[in-house]
């Protein structure tokens, strides 16, 4: 049995769920300090720390991007070709979106005048990478000159 102290002026099941809420409000500004290695600006100037704080914020902007769109497109593949993930997930924390996506084996490859990306064969979390990586390169526009 849980008691609640509160001055707000809400039913109950509200209130709860404000307090649940804020539980994971608390998880993610402990991925932003924690996994995006923002736990201390690295400068006495504001400015400085500011435009630090705003390029961390889009890299944890697309990496939750990225995670959120890897759950999806993992219910999209067929069930030999998935990665290993426990049932009932609907969110990826950032370090295991680095650890899993961003940090494959792969290999850079050039090859008359093209060049390309070779993923390992063996890594349970290719097919996830490739599908993700067509879904966002299909809303990418490249301009020339």
């Amino acid at each position: 049995m849980n008691t609640w102290w509160t001055s707000l002026k809400l039913p109950a099941k509200v209130v709860i769920d404000l307090y649940h809420a804020h539980g994971t409000s608390e998880q993610y500004h402990s991925e932003i300090k924690t996994d995006m290695d923002l736990e201390r600006l690295p400068s006495g100037k504001f400015a400085t720390n500011a435009l630090v704080l705003s390029l961390g914020m889009v890299a944890y902007n697309v990496l939750r991007l990225i995670g959120q769109q890897a759950l999806q497109e993992q219910k999209r593949l067929p069930v030999a070709e998935r990665a290993p993930l426990p049932e009932g997930i609907f969110r990826r924390r950032l370090r295991s979106v680095i650890e899993d996506l961003m940090c494959l084996t792969a290999k850079l490859w050039r090859h008359s005048h093209r060049w390309g990306l070779a993923l390992w064969q063996n890594s349970p979390w290719r097919g996830v990478w490739q599908r993700v990586y067509e879904r966002f390169a299909d809303k990418v526009v490249v301009r020339s000159g």
